[in-house]
């Protein structure tokens, strides 16, 4: 469902005493059952549209709402332009950029400034500082295969590093937890599949298109789940990572220790993605307890140790360089 064909179809509404579901259909070039649905969201979002059945009828907003373009107030349109303003930032596309455009129209001149004052207050911007750059292409890719019902090819590698070739049929776009991923139907594995995008490479939009399948919504919300996994460990950590340590703990769990460190009772499941966290904090983390915790990092840090060790003296030895003559 498009935001600017909504906001279009409302604009119309608000111009015209009637307009029939075909005339709208041919408008937008889509089916009068789409049209119908739409009517069905503008309905939801409070604006009451009734339909007249037979020769004359149409849509028509209700004679007892009276409503002009100054339906919205100047929060609604600080936040729609907020939410459109932030969206586009994400996913480029001709359509925000209209609804954009559209939605502008009904501010008035004397509440402009106010208006991109508060629309201005919050800024989303998910680009990365460094890393992988295909993400935003990628996005692009896959939005217009959703649109145009399209089938992707591409390699995919899984969080050990195996990498298949894989026909999908794409559903969905996803951001979650700062990740962008994409659900569709994966022909390889004949089910659905959620595909993260940073493990995507070669990704390619195929001329064959499909027909679209019955899709249910994911289930993204595991915190009911993850508390009854999660344990509580007690950390030590420097000053200096206390920002990364609250991306994963509430400060309500950080007690201060000294003037430079601070105790942290970290939300903790036995699994090497766990482990890897405290990892990644280096010597400014000390597990404390439980003593088994404690005891596996000693192990995986002594393995690291071991595989420099192990490398120092193959190069001394001369073992890391093999020439191989004719």
């Amino acid at each position: 469902m498009k935001v600017d064909r909504l906001i279009s179809i409302i604009m119309i509404l608000l111009e015209k005493e009637r307009i029939g579901a075909q005339e709208l259909a041919d408008l937008f070039e889509v089916s009068p059952r789409t049209i119908y649905r739409d009517i069905d969201a503008i309905n939801m979002a409070g604006i009451p549209v009734c339909s007249t059945p037979g020769v004359g009828g149409g849509f028509a907003i209700m004679d007892t709402y009276k409503v002009d373009k100054k339906v919205f107030s100047t929060a609604d349109l600080s936040a729609i332009l907020m939410g459109l303003s932030n969206l586009s930032t994400m996913i480029r596309g001709d359509e925000l950029v209209n609804a954009l455009a559209k939605v502008k129209s009904f501010i008035p001149a004397d509440s402009a400034k106010d208006i991109e004052l508060k629309a201005n207050q919050i800024y989303i911007d998910l680009s990365p500082w460094m890393g992988n750059r295909n993400i935003q292409a990628y996005l692009e890719i896959v939005k217009t295969a959703l649109q145009e019902h399209k089938l992707l090819s591409f390699d995919y590698a899984d969080r050990h590093g195996n990498k298949t070739a894989r026909t999908a049929e794409p559903y969905q776009l996803l951001l979650k937890s700062n990740h962008w991923y994409w659900h569709g139907y994966c022909h390889k594995r004949s089910d659905f599949r959620l595909f993260k995008l940073s493990r995507i490479s070669n990704l390619q939009m195929e001329e064959k298109t499909f027909v679209p399948r019955e899709h249910h919504k994911l289930e993204l919300d595991f915190s009911d789940t993850l508390a009854t996994m999660q344990t509580k460990i007690k950390i030590r950590i420097h000053q200096s990572i206390l920002d990364r340590v609250l991306d994963y703990c509430p400060y309500e769990h950080i007690l201060p220790d000294g003037d430079d460190h601070y105790i942290a009772y970290f939300p903790f499941i036995e699994n090497d993605y766990y482990f890897t966290i405290l990892l990644s904090f280096g010597d400014k983390c000390e597990c404390l307890e439980p003593p088994h915790i404690r005891g596996e990092m000693k192990r995986r840090i002594q393995d690291i140790a071991a595989l420099y060790e192990n490398a120092d003296r193959e190069h001394e030895s001369g073992g890391g360089l093999v020439i191989k003559e004719e």
